[in-house]
């Protein structure tokens, strides 16, 4: 495709291509440009976002979106928009206010969500209005060909079709093949610390279009609404809780990727087998890095007593890497570990381990202490025994609560937990429903188990308690670097 084509320019006449077409045409031009020149600053991109039809396509995904029914600062939620506006008008109203230069974003109304673990710590988010999250989501549209082009395939946090289990299948693959010391890294509150300079750079190396930088500015600029009704300004970070802070984080970490990953590119250092063998035989180290979003492990290929250490030279030379984008390793998070050690990521544990029975090593994927104690936690507050709660809408709760933990961890060595999760489940809603239904053990046997004495699953009104022992476990396939972009796949 010729170098200077219009980028809104199509096969057949817009009025015949209904938006997501438009939108998908226009995505996977942009991705084939920036692939095929890696230099190119792209231009007039703003006319793509103030698109009709892009318009449409980002707000239909934020109504799509749970948040659609949770305020900004407006108090308005997609629903109060279609009913007392109507989205042509409200879409009408978002065009004139791009091409005019009045729009302005808000600041995002302050909620705070407690991490994950139990540590008593909160995650405090910024919700944009609804105005706000479709230009983010019409900006997104944009600009996530153009950086999906630049971006290392060992990133695989909010990136078109990877996912947490492809990058569990590539330390999987490389702890198979040597990598067995590990830096375990987390950048401490990145999303709240990425340097504004530093990102605004990276977006400038791709885009040209000064309208396009403003906005993202803009957003990293609009500050948040406290929970007090303070108006605090954000001076560094991501508009964290937008549709655009994971696209500008990797935009800022792919510095990290980058750095990490130029011995791997043709010419470098480990480019090939046969250097990253001599490297080996003269005991340098090799490394790789995984990344899903601000959590990322190095695995290096070192051996001797001064492998530790060749990791820990590494790991200041990442902090020297991180630094120049306000960002630094979390010291309580951040260890050096043998892989026969065990380390956990994205809730598994990683370990290499001998084989029971034989002496053959291998590297094993478990499910990790923390998400089976959160899972136990969430249950055991549906099955107090003290609750009145109706046991068939807590059935239907229980079954969406395991169904989506056991279709996330099938890929680990799980059997034996998931039998183990079963009994706990099981014990915990028969002995609730003993209490709540004033039954006896002889009472729940009458009840649950057929003419020969066997075991029925629990029901109440139709609903069965979900066996977790039923899903299927099942190896993850590793797919490397054959991870195809969704615009390569519709337009091949």
């Amino acid at each position: 495709m010729p170098k200077d084509a219009p980028l809104n320019s199509s096969a057949a006449p817009a009025e015949n291509l209904g938006p997501r077409r438009r939108v998908s045409g226009m995505q996977a031009k942009l991705h084939h440009w920036a692939a095929a020149d890696p230099g190119r600053r792209f231009d007039d991109l703003f006319n793509l976002v103030c698109d009709p039809a892009t318009l449409l396509v980002a707000f239909e995904r934020v109504a799509g979106n749970r948040g659609a029914r949770t305020a900004g600062v407006d108090g308005l939620t997609v629903a109060d928009v279609e009913r007392e506006i109507g989205f042509p008008g409200f879409l009408d109203d978002v065009r004139h206010a791009l091409k005019t230069g009045q729009f302005r974003p808000l600041p995002g109304r302050e909620r705070a969500i407690p991490k994950p673990g139990g540590s008593g710590k909160v995650r405090r988010l910024g919700i944009p209005t609804v105005t706000d999250r479709v230009v983010q989501a019409a900006l997104k549209l944009v600009l996530e060909p153009i950086f999906e082009a630049d971006f290392e395939p060992v990133s695989y946090g909010f990136r078109p079709l990877r996912r947490a289990h492809d990058a569990i299948a590539e330390i999987h693959y490389y702890g198979t093949h040597g990598y067995r010391w590990v830096l375990d890294a987390d950048i401490e509150a990145c999303f709240d610390s990425i340097d504004h300079t530093a990102l605004l750079g990276r977006v400038r190396a791709r885009v040209k279009d000064k309208r396009v930088v403003g906005l993202v500015k803009a957003f990293c600029k609009a500050g948040v609404l406290t929970e007090t009704g303070q108006d605090q300004t954000t001076m560094t970070g991501t508009p964290q809780g937008g549709i655009l802070s994971p696209l500008l984080a990797n935009i800022a970490l792919s510095a990290l990727d980058e750095a990490l990953m130029e011995p791997w590119k043709p010419g470098g250092t480990m480019s090939t087998r046969g250097r990253r063998a001599h490297r080996r035989r003269y005991r340098r180290p090799n490394w790789r890095i995984v990344r899903y979003a601000d959590d990322f492990v190095v695995l290096v290929d070192s051996t001797g007593d001064g492998a530790s250490d060749d990791v820990a030279r590494l790991r200041e030379e990442i902090t020297d890497i991180l630094r120049p984008l306000g960002l630094r390793l979390s010291p309580a998070k951040t260890q050096i570990v043998h892989m026969s050690e065990g380390f956990d990521f994205l809730g598994f544990h990683i370990q290499w381990r001998r084989k029971r029975g034989s002496n053959r090593w291998y590297v094993y994927t478990f499910i990790a202490q923390r998400p089976l104690r959160q899972l136990k936690d969430k249950i055991r507050a549906l099955t107090n025994r003290t609750s009145q709660q109706a046991p068939r809408a807590v059935l239907v709760r229980l079954n969406q609560i395991m169904r989506g933990w056991v279709a996330y961890f099938r890929h680990a060595v799980c059997k034996t937990t998931l039998k183990a999760l079963d009994h706990f489940v099981w014990r915990r809603v028969s002995s609730w429903w003993m209490v709540l239904h004033r039954w006896n053990w002889t009472d729940l046997r009458r009840r649950f188990t057929d003419r020969d004495g066997r075991w029925r699953r629990l029901s109440a009104d139709g609903i069965e308690l979900f066996a977790t022992v039923s899903m299927p476990v099942t190896r993850y396939r590793y797919r490397g670097n054959t991870i195809p972009t969704p615009w390569s796949l519709n337009h091949a």
